[in-house]
């Protein structure tokens, strides 16, 4: 290609250094059938052409703007505000690159330090970071950050079963060649009593969730006196719409609270992004990873914000740093802020009592269909397992086909011990004529299923 500006010399150059004889060579693990030009392409086609047949590809997408979903597991449909997508729409706030110079970053600046403070009052917590790619590289930030407190003494992490797989699954990804000693979820059936048996002086972290992925709301008064009995951290994940009912974290003792802020002002945008938020004490904070913005005053007395800390190794040396985050998400993080503040205190209680209402009459209507049985005796928030008559994907298949309802997560996928189990969710954009169709979707497809 004309503007390359390699000649055949660098090339031969660049390939033998390599060791390979021809560009072609590059793609030896592509089959040959697939490499260019033996590619089976359609014929060309106009601009309107192309827009047309991508409208009809979109319109094949069940999307919850259609369909009534009970689908959580970690990603809830919740009503954003229009004044969310307003905000953030503005071109100073979605162009707008790392604050790295102050003197022209006041308002990106003002608007994470915001963040952070509104996530420290849904918290409990005294210092929040903005902020990490998930709610699972959250979690695995928060097992970095305890043993980067422990000064690499302690190697043990007890991580609960009823933690979200993926979290779980994220968090061993990430810690790959730390020699940490991993414990606690190879039993998928223990609860909190099985975890504080592992407690010692070798443990870093104790992982829990509240809810928990099953929806359950954990009893964790008293867990942080035996965690902090050993000198180990307490870390919880939680769901922060359930802060605006439940109590939050830091007020019965975590040392970190993380968890994913989506449903605060983000929509499910088909996966992402998302954003991890991440909270702690201030005696730790230097062992925080991300960024933290903080409140100053200029020369001249004016109020005014800097980055007050970021330790990952673009700003200070390696072996200082905490972690190579290298985004905080900020626009995420700004919709979450104008979201919390376009709500208020009440507005967000309001919230919660709505979800944990509906999901709680749908539970009980669920339960008392023939088939099935609302699963474990502990309170819940807005999610719930539920015992099916017959194998999930085939009731999901069938309320999806017949109903036009997307159906709740399967269990039996993550944990072989509940096969055949549901979990649904419910959040304030679900009508109680919506759960009415839920529940006679349910009754018929189970006598659908066991008629095939």
């Amino acid at each position: 290609m004309s503007y390359l500006p390699h000649t055949d010399a660098d090339r031969a150059a660049m390939l033998a250094a390599i060791g390979v004889d021809r560009v072609e060579d590059l793609f030896h693990d592509v089959p040959a059938a697939c490499r260019f030009p033996a590619l089976d392409l359609p014929p060309p086609a106009s601009e309107m052409e192309v827009l047309d047949e991508l409208l009809s590809m979109s319109e094949e997408n069940l999307d919850v703007q259609h369909y009534p979903c009970f689908l959580g597991a970690g990603a809830y449909h919740h009503y954003v505000p229009r004044v969310v997508d307003h905000l953030i729409s503005r071109s100073e706030f979605y162009t707008a690159y790392t604050p790295y110079q102050p003197e022209i970053s006041q308002g990106t600046l003002q608007s994470i330090f915001e963040y952070q403070s509104m996530i420290c009052a849904l918290t409990g917590m005294e210092v929040a970071n903005a902020s990490h790619y998930d709610g699972a590289t959250a979690t695995a930030e928060a097992v970095n950050m305890a043993v980067n407190v422990a000064r690499g003494r302690r190697r043990r992490v007890i991580l609960s079963p009823a933690v979200h797989p993926e979290y779980r699954a994220v968090v061993r990804t990430y810690t790959q060649g730390m020699n940490l000693e991993i414990v606690g979820d190879e039993d998928l059936t223990a609860d909190l009593k099985d975890l504080l048996a592992w407690l010692d002086e070798r443990t870093a972290c104790l992982i829990v969730q509240s809810p928990n992925f099953f929806g359950q709301i954990e009893d964790l008064e008293g867990l942080a006196d035996r965690v902090h009995a050993v000198g180990a951290m307490l870390v919880v994940v939680t769901y922060p719409i359930s802060l605006g009912l439940l109590r939050p974290p830091g007020e019965y003792g975590a040392d970190i609270v993380v968890g994913e802020g989506q449903s605060l002002g983000n929509g499910l945008n088909f996966g992402g992004p998302y954003l991890g938020f991440f909270a702690c004490r201030e005696k730790d904070v230097r062992k925080m990873a991300g960024r933290l913005v903080g409140q100053t005053v200029d020369a001249e007395g004016k109020r005014g914000f800097v980055l007050t800390l970021a330790t990952r190794e673009q700003h200070i040396r390696r072996e200082k740093a905490t972690s190579n985050i290298c985004t905080n998400q900020a626009l995420c993080a700004l919709a979450a802020a104008i979201y919390l503040a376009a709500l208020g205190k009440t507005g967000l209680r309001k919230l919660a009592e709505l979800c944990y209402h509906k999901a709680h009459y749908a539970a009980a209507r669920i339960d008392a269909l023939e088939g099935y049985q609302l699963v474990g005796d502990r309170p819940f928030f807005n999610e719930f397992v539920v015992r099916c008559p017959a194998p999930v994907p085939a009731i999901n298949d069938y309320l999806l086909d017949e109903w036009g309802i997307i159906g709740g997560y399967d269990l039996g996928k993550d944990y072989p011990h509940l096969q055949d189990h549901m979990l649904l969710c419910v959040t304030e954009v679900i009508r109680r004529e919506e759960i009415e169709a839920l529940a006679d979707g349910l009754q018929e497809a189970a006598q659908a299923v066991r008629q095939n």
